[in-house]
């Protein structure tokens, strides 16, 4: 096989997504792989299993909490949370350069845009669906947000 033959051989499979490439031709016979890099870590062979004994640990009074702890959502200001829809990437302002599209204080109404979230480099703008005022704003611009999450709180 021609030796210009094995070198396009070989840049196609670093090329293309395939692991291994056989060719024969006639009685020649070539095989191109691709290894895994090699700063893969092969999990470690099961060996004889060690059982160490155990150390005494002088036992410790645990207060038992008298009062259950509130949860996320009493933690919020009073008022309507407009929660993600989505998980991606916070921002407050259409570029970096820009004014935010609201501010605490701020008098929105249905339809208003609150913020963008990025998902999969695609800009979703969040928009108020109550009339009011922003009195909190939960996010800090650039933070990754959940599906979910309350973002804003209009009253």
């Amino acid at each position: 096989m021609d030796l210009r033959k094995i070198k396009k051989l070989i840049d196609l499979v670093q090329e293309s997504g395939i692991a291994e490439l056989e060719i024969t031709e006639g009685e020649e016979k070539v095989r191109i792989a691709k290894h895994p890099p090699t700063n893969f870590t092969m999990p470690a062979p099961a060996g004889p299993t060690v059982v160490a004994s155990p150390v005494p640990v002088a036992p410790q009074a645990v207060a038992a909490p008298t009062e259950p702890a509130p949860s996320a959502e009493s933690a919020l200001p009073a008022g309507h949370i407009v929660k993600s829809p989505m998980v991606g990437t916070f921002y407050r302002a259409p570029s970096p350069t820009a004014a935010p599209f609201v501010e605490v204080g701020s008098k929105v109404k249905p339809g208003d845009r609150l913020c963008i979230i990025e998902a999969m480099k695609l800009m979703n703008e969040i928009e108020s669906d109550v009339a009011g005022t922003v009195t909190a704003i939960l996010v800090e611009n650039g933070e990754p947000v959940e599906y979910g999450q309350p973002l804003f709180v209009i009253s």
